[in-house]
């Protein structure tokens, strides 16, 4: 099957994205950046993100203008996946008031880098839980680099279904109420 290394859609529940939101804003809270993953389903040339996944436990490092996960903890994560029937498709992460929402060297040295993977960032580490999709970057991993989505393309390229089903939020990693 001959399909494109990137999706040309990515359609995600208002739950998904509020979801994200309010996970980051934990962090947010403690002047740290925070991650979601999204997990989904790839049909043809769409991506559906189902599946909303926070991060907890020694697994993952925050600081103001840092973050990083453990294999191990990412492992924890494909086998979330592979039991649900679903893949890693994109995230989201938060950048400190000031910092903007482009992809910092870091992000983009050491971040997931694969064929058509979404890297969303959101501004002031998530505290606005009703941050629209216009106030964040868009990030493509396509041609062996990053390319940020432009105001036109997030528009045709990034899909909120306000009455979709919910993505639950799954929790893994170490105790959840770290």
């Amino acid at each position: 099957m001959n399909r494109p290394t990137s999706p040309a859609l990515w359609r995600m529940p208002q739950t998904a994205l509020r979801s994200s939101m309010t996970e980051m804003a934990r962090d947010g809270a403690q002047n740290c950046e925070g991650i979601v993953l999204w997990l989904g389903r790839r049909h043809d040339d769409i991506a559906e993100i189902t599946h909303v996944v926070g991060l907890r436990g020694s697994g993952i490092h925050r600081r103001p203008d840092y973050l990083s996960i453990s294999p191990e903890l990412l492992n924890d994560v494909t086998d979330a996946a592979i039991e649900l029937g679903v893949f890693l498709v994109g995230q989201i992460h938060s950048h400190p008031p000031g910092a903007g929402v482009g992809l910092s060297p870091l992000d983009q040295r050491f971040g997931i880098c694969a064929p058509g993977y979404l890297s969303a960032v959101a501004p002031n580490f998530a505290a606005r839980l009703d941050t629209p999709t216009s106030a964040c970057g868009f990030h493509l991993f396509e041609g062996g680099a990053w390319r940020r989505f432009g105001p036109e393309e997030c528009a045709r390229r990034i899909e909120i279904i306000e009455d979709a089903p919910p993505a639950p939020l799954i929790i893994i990693g170490g105790d959840h109420d770290q």
